[in-house]
């Protein structure tokens, strides 16, 4: 009897192992059949928007690096801009690191609305894939950049199309150039290696992606720099910052004015360093500037504000090469520019020169003296601070001459010829 038991649990115990080994060995062969297939990978897309000027370019090269060092499947740009503002040796240089870019670069342009021109468009030439959303377009791309034989084949051919117009969408799937792509999802899902699977888990089965899609932006202080090299943020950051420079000259305070208006003006400097603008054109937009502080100092619009105002007018629209300008751009830089300055700095002035007392009632019946004619407009010197002012009943008043104010309107005063042969030398700081 011991020994029937002996014999049983020794078979038990060898069935036992064998269950073991044999739940060991599936388990092992599952895992080599999963190490045996693929990694999903994982594809970059960087936003390429504005302009393409250095920053962006850098960028550009600093992601197809990081996705060659990963390994990843390609690199996508999502373009939506209108004009590259690098040189041509620099565009030539990306085109080749894109080319020769050991993981494929592709393009797509949109989302609806988005446009791929100028420079940026003749980089569509050389990716490994383009497509386009519905509603966006190709073309406007200007003198050919890129050496030819680096070019896709259609695009050669399309070229002469696509130099000085747009295509749509349709019409560059037509011509061989693009495939169509409503949304970024859409494009990466056909890209070369990259993994889905099939759901059908619901009412229809349904395409989703296995491998990952990495997004990248510009780092925070790179987009604050890219939108300051943009136009129209270049030109209004130059123009704020030179006014806020004669703010501070002018006025009493405590150098915040100044201190921002440098960094303005330093960033629409840097700006224009980086945008095709022209050297003279921004010497005319500082020419006005200085013209207009000059006339500010002298309390009325004069010869130099007229110097100032064609100067400042000229050099809006002569800036850049290929007029990068809106119109509402320009109506804002020049009106607000010409209103600042003209009406709003000389009141700047008269509070610093003028009298710290409250209120101007004060000025009824206080003596001055004309610093020029008034004949019936002029300047006088009101305690020591620059005054427009007009006559009274058109009586002229020569330079000099002491005059009584008797009146105010606004900002202008109205005076007359003094009658009393007194002496306002104590009343007068002429500076």
């Amino acid at each position: 009897m011991r020994l029937v038991r002996r014999v049983g649990g020794c078979a038990l115990l060898v069935l036992g192992l064998a269950l073991a080994l044999s739940l060991v060995g599936a388990a092992a062969a599952d895992t080599a059949e999963v190490a045996a297939q693929p990694a999903p990978g994982v594809v970059d897309v960087v936003e390429v928007s504005g302009y393409l000027d250095p920053i962006m370019a850098d960028f550009i090269e600093r992601s197809i690096d990081k996705a060659s060092a990963d390994g990843a499947l390609g690199l996508v740009l999502q373009v939506n801009s209108a004009r590259a503002t690098i040189d041509d040796p620099r565009l030539r240089e990306l085109a080749d690191r894109i080319r020769q870019s050991d993981v494929p670069v592709t393009m797509w342009v949109g989302p609806s609305g988005a446009v791929a021109a100028g420079g940026v468009g003749q980089l569509a030439g050389v990716v490994a894939d383009l497509a386009l959303a519905p509603g966006s377009e190709l073309g406007d791309l200007g003198l050919l950049i890129l050496p030819a034989p680096q070019l896709s084949e259609p695009f050669v051919e399309a070229y002469p199309r696509l130099q000085a117009q747009k295509v749509s969408f349709a019409e560059a799937i037509d011509l061989g150039l693009a495939r169509e792509a409503p949304t970024l999802p859409f494009f990466v899902l056909d890209l070369p290696g990259f993994q889905t699977e099939i759901d059908d888990s619901g009412d229809e089965p349904v395409r989703v992606p296995v491998s990952r899609v990495r997004f990248a932006k510009l780092a925070l202080l790179d987009q604050f720099m890219h939108v300051a090299a943009s136009p129209a943020v270049a030109y209004l950051l130059l123009l704020a910052g030179a006014g806020l420079l004669v703010f501070e000259l002018y006025t009493a305070g405590v150098g915040i004015a100044g201190g921002i208006g440098a960094i303005t003006f330093l960033l629409g400097c840097y700006g224009l360093a980086a945008l095709p603008a022209r050297g003279w054109a921004v010497v005319l937009l500082l020419v006005a500037v200085f013209g207009y502080a000059v006339d500010i100092q002298i309390g009325v619009p004069r010869a130099w504000t007229v110097i100032a105002t064609v100067c400042l007018i000229a050099g809006s629209l002569t800036l850049f090469h290929g007029g990068l300008l809106s119109w509402i751009t320009l109506v804002a830089g020049v009106v607000g520019v010409f209103a600042g300055m003209v009406a709003g700095m000389p009141a700047m002035v008269r509070t610093r020169f003028g009298t710290p007392r409250i209120g101007r009632d004060w000025m009824i019946g206080a003596l001055g003296v004309a610093r020029d004619a008034v004949d019936p407009e002029g300047v006088v010197m009101i305690d020591g601070a620059p005054w427009r002012a007009r006559t009274q009943r058109a009586t002229p008043v020569a330079a000099g001459d002491a005059v009584r104010v008797i009146a105010l309107e606004g900002l202008i005063l109205t005076v007359e010829p003094d009658a009393a042969e007194s002496d306002i030398s104590d009343v007068t700081d002429t500076p």
